[in-house]
């Protein structure tokens, strides 16, 4: 393996990457970097062979990691990282920070960013997914994000830096985030905390909560009416054309479309992410054959396929 910088964080070769994802499932990385606070973070990278890949890494709630692992330096961050800061109608937390945590935390305070209660994950995939619910975006509170470079340097991105789109951003490969900035309008905190509730009750009688899963599987796909006809106004729901194509609790190895919410992949035992991604890829053919529309993967699946798969 090449040779890695000694940093002030925990390094971890060959580190088996299961037991972080949500799903359970995934091979070894070359090597776990865990980094003490963002200036070990920038040596550690300033001192990296350019040649030698990074992944960052969150909490691993929409992560597939394949069975023969990752032939990079995954980067997740800890408590250096879980910072939350409340100053007016600013709230920066740092990339750890549990989108729920800061959800709450800015209730508290009388600020709405309600939306993040019922995202899994963490900050750091929220800012980089542009994730959403209920109508709303990170793109919509989005200030500014700290991130470090492939380089080593610290940087400072707009919201024109990244560019948000639905679900994805244009982050620079190899760059790593480290904090996030949001603006949230004011509010009455007992009234946040019971819409918070609210949503959650909502969430859990629909969705499988309680399973191993990395929440959404794919992409609503956008432009098509609720016929499946084209259409630039209107969002039809992958769940409805997964179970149109009769895909509803379809199973491959431990691996189940959940027959509670079907765009909701299921380890139920046993899974290797070859079931799991190799179930996905089976609903994404049967749906294109019965309504002709490609459902995109919303969930990331990083590595490679262990040896003779």
């Amino acid at each position: 393996m090449t040779n890695l910088p000694t940093p002030q964080g925990t390094l971890t070769p060959d580190r088996p990457l299961a037991d972080l994802t949500w799903l359970r499932v995934g091979g070894p990385a070359m090597a776990l970097f865990q980094p003490k606070d963002p200036a070990d973070l920038a040596q550690f990278l300033k001192e990296l062979d350019p040649s030698v890949p990074v992944f960052p890494m969150g909490v691993g709630s929409n992560l597939i990691v394949r069975d023969g692992g990752i032939d990079a330096v995954v980067i997740r961050m800890g408590r250096g990282f879980n910072h939350i800061h409340i100053d007016g109608d600013l709230v920066t937390a740092g990339v750890a920070a549990l989108d729920a945590h800061v959800a709450r935390r800015a209730a508290d305070q009388g600020r709405d960013l309600t939306f993040l209660r019922t995202i899994p994950g963490a900050i750091g995939g929220a800012v980089r997914m542009n994730a959403g619910c209920y109508g709303s975006y990170v793109a919509d509170h989005f200030v500014s994000a700290k991130a470090i470079s492939r380089a080593g340097e610290t940087v400072t991105l707009t919201a024109e830096d990244l560019n948000f789109q639905y679900r994805q951003t244009d982050l620079p490969e190899g760059w790593v985030l480290t904090e996030a900035t949001f603006r949230a309008d004011a509010a009455e905190p007992e009234a946040l905390h019971a819409r918070m509730e609210d949503q959650l009750a909502k969430r859990d009688a629909t969705q499988p909560t309680k399973d191993r899963t990395a929440g959404s599987t794919f992409r609503n796909p956008a432009g098509y009416s609720s016929t499946g006809a084209a259409d630039d106004t209107h969002e039809l729901k992958a769940w409805k054309v997964i179970d149109d194509a009769g895909m509803r609790g379809a199973t491959r190895g431990g691996a189940q479309m959940s027959p509670k919410h079907s765009n909701f992949l299921v380890n139920v035992g046993g899974a290797t992410a070859a079931d799991l991604e190799g179930l996905g890829e089976e609903v994404r053919k049967k749906v294109f054959q019965h309504s002709g529309i490609t459902l995109e993967w919303e969930v990331i699946r990083v590595g490679k396929p262990e040896p003779g798969a």
